[in-house]
């Protein structure tokens, strides 16, 4: 059995109320918001440290696998599994599976650490001694869970009343309390003794696994039987979806930790947010001496009190104040900061209209595990895409039966397969494939290969492929 804790790391969940930035098929976990990391992987560099943790555990699903495993990759980053939920059912069934892969890998008596990937915290003294005070409950046979200091009456969160502090060091819940209403919020932070409840876990797993056996036995046997009948495929494991999908629908939270008598809090005082709302990432930032928090490509002229980023066309924001300004490659919202919260309600209104949902589901930039591609312009019967392969991968052999593709390599080295016929081409060098041809390019270099294409057809879609082979398992 190892004795370093076992990082889970929960990567599945869909944001929306971080629009136009996160999406259903980019959420925020995986976004660069202000510096060069996504969320995702600043999570894996606080579970890095050989000497505390075991390679992570990253439950995901299928659409985000190919996110992890490249994020992951450019941290150099080792992970011991990415577990693929077959379908979506709560933290309860995902922490239950993961928690039975890492008994399986490293010991039935292994301590686990159960991390969000969408959450900002900042690593300091306080957050190492949280740890330290969790991993000693943990061995005491507790079901852990961080309590954050509360710093405002925030009603986004919910609370944990903090009672008796155990020999541990860690403190006895009296109670879990649902987000409150302003003025509760406002009552608890005033009569002290609240935390806010973060979504951190730890546990020895047999503590775990039985207090699922008692309070949420049909989690416990739904998880069990995925992972017994998984199927392991390239870096992934996929949990069996028919004993999967069986699990009642239900959070941690619901299923033991508002039951079990084993429950105990670490009141924690690291800085810490979920990022829940653009509100939050202005409160969360560097802010500037007029309070404003501004990424690059922005120009700020007489604006105080605001937010203003840009993945896309430089913006200029001037003379307003307490506003949120975000620019996506293809959308731009604009709100005042106080309605912050209501992003996801503009979210629900684009998803209903037939000619603006797509904006709330996919960006124009798409990864895949060979590397992945940006829609630069669509216009009648053509496309253009800048392509970007990573050194090494190669797309599958395919072909098209309504366009044909004009390949011109911009950075790096192409080996390119047309019919019979294979081709290296370099900077400045260009190819024509011809409608229905089949064809594969790769990276054979050391370096990212960029290119731009230029499809021309009738019809432009991506399920316009036909894979003949392909070494993902797509074909």
């Amino acid at each position: 059995m190892t004795s370093k804790i076992v990082p889970i790391i929960m990567a599945g969940g869909r944001g929306t109320r971080l629009w136009p930035l996160s999406r259903a098929a980019a959420p925020k976990q995986f976004i660069r918001f202000l510096g060069n990391r996504t969320l995702f992987q600043d999570t894996l560099s606080r579970v890095s440290d050989p000497t505390v943790y075991e390679p992570a555990i990253v439950v995901t699903n299928e659409e985000f696998r190919f996110l992890v495993a490249e994020q992951a990759r450019e941290l150099d980053s080792d992970l011991t599994s990415i577990v693929l939920e077959p379908i979506a059912r709560n933290t309860a069934a995902a922490i239950a599976a993961a928690a039975v892969v890492a008994a399986k890998i490293f010991g039935e008596e292994a301590i686990v650490q159960v991390h969000a990937s969408d959450h900002e915290i900042g690593v300091d003294e306080a957050y190492h001694s949280a740890n330290l005070t969790a991993r000693a409950a943990a061995e005491d046979g507790k079901v852990v869970t961080f309590g954050i200091t509360p710093t405002e009456p925030a009603t986004g969160y919910g609370y944990i009343e903090v009672g008796e502090i155990l020999p541990s060091g860690a403190h006895a819940v009296k109670r879990f309390v649902e987000k409150p209403a302003a003025a509760v919020a406002v009552e608890m932070l005033a009569a002290g003794g609240y935390c806010w409840n973060s979504g951190m876990f730890m546990f020895a797993v047999p503590v775990l696994l039985a207090e699922l056996e008692a309070y949420a036995s049909e989690v416990l046997e739904a998880a069990t039987s995925a992972v017994t009948a998984a199927v392991r495929d390239l870096d992934f494991l996929r949990l069996d979806r028919q004993a999967f999908e069986k699990s009642p629908n239900i959070s941690i939270d619901y299923a033991i930790m508002e039951k079990t008598s084993k429950v105990a809090v670490v009141p924690s005082a690291f800085r810490w947010s979920d990022l829940g709302s653009w509100d939050s990432v202005w409160k969360s930032g560097s802010q500037d001496e007029k309070e404003n928090v501004a990424s690059a490509n922005t120009t700020l002229l007489g604006t105080r009190s605001s937010l203003v980023m840009s993945h896309g066309p430089h913006l200029v924001v001037s003379g307003l104040e307490n506003v949120i300004v975000i620019a996506s490659e293809d959308a731009v919202y604009v709100g005042r900061m106080e309605d912050s919260q209501a992003v996801g309600q503009v979210v629900k209104h684009l998803e209903s209209a037939p000619a603006t949902s797509s904006l709330t589901e996919i960006h124009p930039t798409c990864y895949r595990p060979w590397g992945g591609y940006t829609s630069v312009l669509v216009g009648d019967r053509f496309q253009v895409k800048r392509i970007f392969v990573s050194p090494g991968k190669k797309l599958s052999l395919q072909k098209h039966h309504h366009r044909s593709e004009h390949w011109i390599v911009v950075k790096g080295t192409a080996e390119v397969t047309v019919g019979e016929t294979v081709e290296i081409l370099r900077e400045n060098e260009s190819i024509y494939i011809p409608l229905g041809e089949v064809h594969r390019l790769a990276n054979p270099g050391k370096i990212m290969l960029e290119l731009i294409e230029i499809q021309t057809g009738s019809y432009l879609g991506e399920d316009d492929i036909v894979r003949i082979a392909d070494e993902f398992g797509r074909s």
